[in-house]
């Protein structure tokens, strides 16, 4: 019986003993599994760091525009480095292929656009009323969105920009400084070019106003397809030729070369990169300073908030008269005192 009451008595004592082991386990603090929080590394502040996405729409390609663009870049990478990224396209000169662009630009909810020349504005203006437009090598901007404002307190919408216009009266100066005895003067531009049916107007009344005897007679082509037909009946019995910054006949250069340097007849272009390759003298702006001048007001609207419609449309800050050296010893002209070289 006390055997029977010690064996009792020991199994009791062992399960005491394992009800206390399993106590101490659950009671027993779990060890945490959830990460230690730690400041937020470079690489996670460089990741939230705003990157503005900037695209560039250009109608064509050539000389002026590719300076404007890269002007309109640079201010943009100096002021903000890598902080922007820029969707650079081209319109191949076609009206319709910059709508395309400017489409797919606002599709992508870009946080600025750049537009090259007018009817790449134009394009831009028909795409977005929401989307800052920067614009550059556009003549006339009120002519060009086909509003009244003043220019020196901004449009009053989502443009701004940048403007490469002279004054037509200082074409007018160097022409009949040049070939004083003018007394007809043919006008050759693109009919699609806003621009330079702008600059023909004011061209043709600064020349009435200085010489009403001299005759302007406008001569238009629709494309490229024509312009050589176009500028042979130009020339046809004129004492000067007078081209402005027209995008359609920048492209087309060379074919003026040929034409109008082998009848002799000087050549008064609208701006410097045209003049080197086609004309004989020229009044002319820097397109890369004003391609900055667009860049820095970039920076105003995307670093500082500014609205584009209260910023002023922005000009060339000087202009001097130049002349092609090559194309006056072609045509054997002596330019006078007072014109830079091309290239000088």
């Amino acid at each position: 019986m006390k055997k029977l009451f010690s064996l009792v008595l020991a199994a009791a004592l062992c399960l005491s003993l394992a009800a206390c082991g399993t106590e101490s386990k659950s009671t027993a603090a779990p060890e945490s599994t959830a990460p230690e929080s730690a400041a937020p590394s470079a690489e996670t502040k460089e990741e939230s760091k705003k990157v503005f996405k900037v695209g560039i729409c250009q109608l064509v390609q050539h000389d002026a525009l590719d300076a404007a663009t890269k002007g309109f870049r640079d201010a943009l990478t100096e002021a903000l480095g890598d902080s922007v990224e820029f969707d650079e396209q081209n319109g191949q000169g076609e009206s319709a292929t910059c709508s395309t662009i400017l489409t797919g630009f606002v599709a992508n909810g870009y946080d600025l656009i750049m537009a090259n020349a007018t009817p790449a504005l134009q394009a831009a203006v028909s795409a977005t009323t929401t989307i800052p437009i920067v614009g550059t090598s556009v003549t006339d901007y009120a002519k060009a969105l086909e509003m009244d404002f003043d220019a020196a307190k901004g449009t009053g919408i989502n443009v701004t920009g940048s403007s490469d216009g002279v004054p037509g009266e200082r074409y007018v100066e160097v022409l009949l400084e040049l070939v004083p005895d003018a007394k007809k003067v043919s006008i050759l531009f693109c009919s699609a070019e806003a621009n330079s049916v702008l600059q023909a107007e004011e061209f043709t009344a600064a020349m009435k106003e200085a010489a009403p005897d001299v005759t302007c007679t406008n001569f238009t082509f629709a494309d490229s397809n024509d312009i050589q037909m176009v500028v042979t009946a130009a020339i046809e019995g004129c004492d000067a030729l007078y081209i402005p910054t027209d995008n359609q006949a920048a492209s087309n250069a060379t074919i003026i070369q040929n034409v109008c340097a082998a009848a002799k007849i000087p050549v008064i272009a609208g701006e410097e990169n045209m003049c080197a390759k086609c004309g004989l003298a020229t009044v002319s702006i820097s397109y890369y300073d004003i391609g900055f001048e667009c860049g820095k007001q970039a920076v105003e609207i995307l670093q500082n908030g500014k609205d584009p419609g209260t910023i002023p449309i922005a000009y060339a800050k000087s202009a001097e008269k130049e002349f092609n050296a090559d194309f006056a010893e072609t045509i054997g002209f002596s330019v006078p005192d007072g014109y830079k070289k091309i290239g000088e």
